[in-house]
């Protein structure tokens, strides 16, 4: 039996190897700035949160990226978010929606865009941008806010309000609410308008108990937060 030579050999050992390698996947670069990349992607999400560990929330959104390095830490929902908040019995207690939204460290909700919150007691609220301290239970905003009440509308800038937004303060530029019955008695003759009074101040007025308060001042999507979480 011939044998082949050694050279022959060796070449061909060497032109296996290298085809080989040849099919191994290539190899992107390490990534520097790991802040601006999310460390998850998801589409079409309908996620629930528990609250010591009973369901309380549901989120709905088309598009769902979380950062783990940044600082804070954020969630983003650039293409609109539905939440819905359950009491005790499953009942849908509160629903919010926003444009967009962003959640910084599991906590703090900045709301931009086409806002609007409603409750089961007929509130509701509308703005371009909300933020709500989940920790605090409470909504702040320094933008145009309209709410409505059962019995009165308010209008203003520099919003504040409890979750059950039962009690707030505003710096009112409008406000609107039923005038009592004895009204309509002081002139039988006299046109009255009995479904609702405006009210124009120059000095914001206080419509609650609560001590009035310095309105935070929010950040930007990406802007670090003080070291408490809370805005000043």
């Amino acid at each position: 039996m011939r044998q082949l030579p050694l050279l022959t050999v060796v070449c061909t050992l060497l032109t296996l190897i290298a085809s080989c390698n040849s099919d191994k996947p290539p190899i992107a670069p390490a990534v520097e700035l790991r802040d601006s990349i999310p460390a998850m992607t998801t589409y079409g999400v309908s996620k629930l949160i528990s609250d010591s560990g009973v369901i309380r929330y549901k989120l709905i959104a088309e598009e769902w990226k979380v950062y783990d390095r940044t600082n804070p830490p954020r969630q983003t929902f650039n293409k609109g978010l539905l939440m819905e908040k359950f009491n005790e019995q499953f009942h849908i207690q509160m629903f919010i929606t926003a444009d967009t939204a962003y959640w910084y460290n599991q906590n703090l909700w900045e709301l931009r865009g086409r806002v609007t919150v409603w409750n089961e007691d007929g509130v509701r609220f509308r703005s371009e941008l909300l933020y709500w301290d989940m920790n605090r239970h409470e909504f702040y905003s320094n933008k145009y806010s309209h709410l409505i009440t059962p019995d009165r509308e308010v209008k203003g800038h520099s919003f504040r309000s409890n979750e059950q937004m039962t009690l707030y303060e505003v710096n009112i530029s409008q406000a609107a609410f039923p005038l009592p019955e004895s009204a309509n008695n002081d002139n039988d003759n006299a046109e009255v308008d009995t479904t609702q009074t405006v009210v124009e101040t120059k000095e914001p007025p206080v419509l609650t108990a609560e001590p009035k308060k310095s309105v935070r001042t929010p950040v930007e999507p990406g802007d670090s937060l003080p070291p408490n979480g809370h805005f000043k």
